[in-house]
């Protein structure tokens, strides 16, 4: 019997659902063509057809633009030849794989926050830099506000980004050799970007099926005043302790511990930072490994692209399979983000960055577990702040 597949045939499980009986095991004859046509479905699991439950065409085609846009913000950052190139790859994954559908009000939030977020940081730095005390309580009320958005819900999106924002920019002006203008300038652009990117990537990649809206919980008032405060203090610890070692490669993980907040539920964090630490281990792995397939060839854009996207597409199925939540998929996503956008470079040495990243991020993400537990049972401690969670 002949093994040749026709387009037609080759074509028709991608765009129908699979017939009855398709999940009972092959005869043995037909073994060798059962498990050619399992590589055609491998995105949406081991002989499972991409109309599947476990990830569908909407599924499939977050992935094609989480990882397209990616690796665009890539290319555009080489391009630009700038100086933080994280902004450009990062912006994008963070906009197309946390809200699946860009629209205007999306925009605006995105490109809003980031303009707030440079007003705010003339301010805190420019006038506050000399007087620590007074400056971390600006940066506590600021992040106060960006976690009461996002513990309400209709504007998670604004505080979320402005949060991951403001940090990443906390972190870079605390050294007095970076230029705040180029910095800001810079974040701005890579926003513009990161939004018509997304609105690209949705005009290439659209979904084939209406989405149905997210489920907002219902919280109390304790509940939400727990959450914003909670978010709050371990984000502002997180930078006062940034602030005070000098550890100037550490933004990755200053960075993990303020995600692991985005779950804003404290037994949700523990699971959020386990997922993340192992995320982040398998991102640096794979960069370690695609450095060392490159080798002496990261100069060259085109074989810098191929391993990327391939690597980017794993995360993001990974990440559209657990429900589009910060978990390992995202962790590994933003991990070779960071990596590739900061790090390749012919004068660069990924390898060491990418272990310094592994073993930063553990120590921050075990340092901010064990403060967060802490502030959450002082939390509880007060009806005002009391929550449902256990302590």
């Amino acid at each position: 019997m002949s093994t040749e597949y026709s387009w037609g045939e080759i074509r028709q499980p991608l765009l129908a659902l699979p017939p009855p009986g398709w999940l009972a095991e092959p005869t043995p004859a037909a073994e060798p063509a059962a498990r050619r046509r399992s590589l055609l479905h491998w995105f949406g699991g081991r002989r499972r057809p991409l109309a599947s439950p476990g990830l569908d065409h909407n599924g499939l085609r977050q992935c094609l633009r989480i990882s397209g846009g990616a690796a665009l913000g890539f290319v555009i950052s080489q391009l630009l030849d700038s100086s933080y190139g994280v902004f450009f790859v990062v912006f994008p994954m963070f906009l197309l794989g946390v809200i699946p559908a860009v629209n205007a009000h999306v925009a605006r939030q995105f490109i809003g926050t980031t303009a707030i977020n440079c007003v705010e940081l003339t301010l805190v730095v420019g006038f506050l830099s000399h007087w620590p005390p007074v400056m971390t309580a600006a940066v506590f009320t600021l992040f106060a506000g960006r976690f009461a958005l996002m513990a309400r819900g209709p504007m998670f999106l604004f505080g979320a980004h402005g949060v991951v924002s403001l940090s990443i920019m906390l972190h870079y002006s605390s050294y007095p050799d970076t230029d705040l203008m180029n910095l800001m300038g810079q974040n701005l652009l890579a926003s513009f970007v990161a939004v018509a990117v997304a609105l690209l990537m949705l005009q290439l990649f659209p979904d084939v099926e209406p989405r149905k809206p997210r489920a907002r919980p219902q919280k109390s008032a304790a509940r939400i005043r727990h959450e914003t405060l909670l978010g709050a203090t371990v984000a502002t610890l997180s930078f006062a302790v940034f602030q005070v070692v000098e550890l100037r490669d550490s933004m990755s993980a200053q960075i993990s511990t303020v995600v692991i907040l985005f779950a804003l539920h404290y037994p949700d964090t523990i699971h959020t930072a386990h997922k993340r630490t192992f995320g982040t281990l398998l991102g640096s792995a794979l960069a370690v490994a695609m450095q060392l397939v490159l080798y002496s060839h990261v100069d060259n854009l085109l074989l810098v692209m191929i391993p990327l996207w391939c690597g980017l597409m794993l995360f993001a199925r990974a990440h559209i399979l657990e429900g589009g939540a910060s978990g390992i998929g995202f962790s590994g996503l933003t991990t070779m983000g960071i990596l590739f956008g900061q790090y390749v470079a012919p004068d660069q040495d990924l390898l060491y960055s990418a272990f310094y990243r592994i073993s930063s991020v553990m120590v921050a993400l075990v340092c901010g577990l064990a403060v967060t537990a802490l502030v959450h049972r002082l939390l509880n401690r007060f009806e005002l702040t009391r929550t449902d969670a256990p302590s």
